[in-house]
């Protein structure tokens, strides 16, 4: 059995992200694995321990891209593998999806596939349902517990805004996770050693024998939104009775109410 968990490079959650030139920048701030990604790398890995498993972590990016796959091994993946193509500089969540199954595929007897709940850069949550759309898997998303998982069958818990609801599900499977599913560990000093060493493979559309899949979302233009102008007023009176009627006449007054 061997489990695959996909990440995403995206930039610190702390960067000012602007528009300069049309293109969109972050300054100076580092690239990181995507936070939920992390929660998805600790699910494949409980797993992995479990079953006797091989972990394996995938990524579609850039060069840049195998520092957040090396942040996997040093938590303790088996193997990344990066898969970087000029032609995918563009793609979308459903272009990103058909070269994550045709990976998956690639490396062999996969029966989970671990997603993370979504990006913090696209925010669109969509990749885990459209990837195993496109392999023919049943898809389990917003998954806070994995109850049991044996050679057919997985049961999962889903963490739901009415409650929890129990799902199970035949193998091979997509999973996607939330924070429920535990606190990412932290990288042994080992780990992060054997990852500084390790060579990642780069896969090209070629190596997965397909061409560039067509995206059906882009951005033929993106812009900074309208600066907004904030002005500050303090407001008081003699008594706290009169500070309120006054505040409640410049609420009506400039129609906030």
């Amino acid at each position: 059995m061997n489990i695959v968990v996909c990440i995403k490079q995206v930039p610190d959650s702390a960067a000012k992200v602007m528009v300069e030139g049309g293109q969109v920048t972050w300054g100076e701030a580092p690239l990181v694995m995507n936070p939920w990604d992390e929660y998805a790398v600790e699910a494949a890995l409980t797993q992995g321990e479990a079953l006797g498993a091989d972990v394996v972590a995938l990524s579609v990016g850039g060069e840049s891209a195998k520092e957040a796959l090396k942040t996997a091994l040093a938590m303790g993946a088996s193997e990344a593998i990066l898969i970087s193509d000029p032609a995918l500089d563009q793609a979308d969540s459903q272009a990103t999806a058909r070269v994550l199954a045709a990976a998956i595929k690639k490396i062999g007897e996969v029966d989970l596939a671990f997603f993370g709940r979504q990006a913090i850069d696209g925010d669109m949550g969509v990749t885990a349902v459209q990837t195993a759309r496109v392999l023919g898997w049943p898809a389990l998303t917003l998954v806070a517990v994995v109850q049991s998982v044996s050679q057919a069958t997985i049961r999962v818990e889903r963490a739901l805004d009415e409650g929890r609801q129990v799902v199970e599900s035949k193998l091979p499977a997509v999973v996607s996770v939330g924070k429920d599913i535990g606190e990412p560990r932290y990288p042994s000093f080992m780990g992060i050693r054997k990852a500084s060493r390790a060579v990642i493979p780069a896969w090209t559309l070629g190596d997965l024998g397909m061409a560039a899949p067509q995206s059906v979302v882009s951005w033929p233009e993106v812009s900074n939104p309208p600066a907004r102008q904030v002005t500050t007023e303090m407001i008081s009176g003699s008594t706290p009775q009169e500070t309120a009627e006054i505040l409640a006449d410049k609420i009506l007054a400039e129609k906030v109410l």
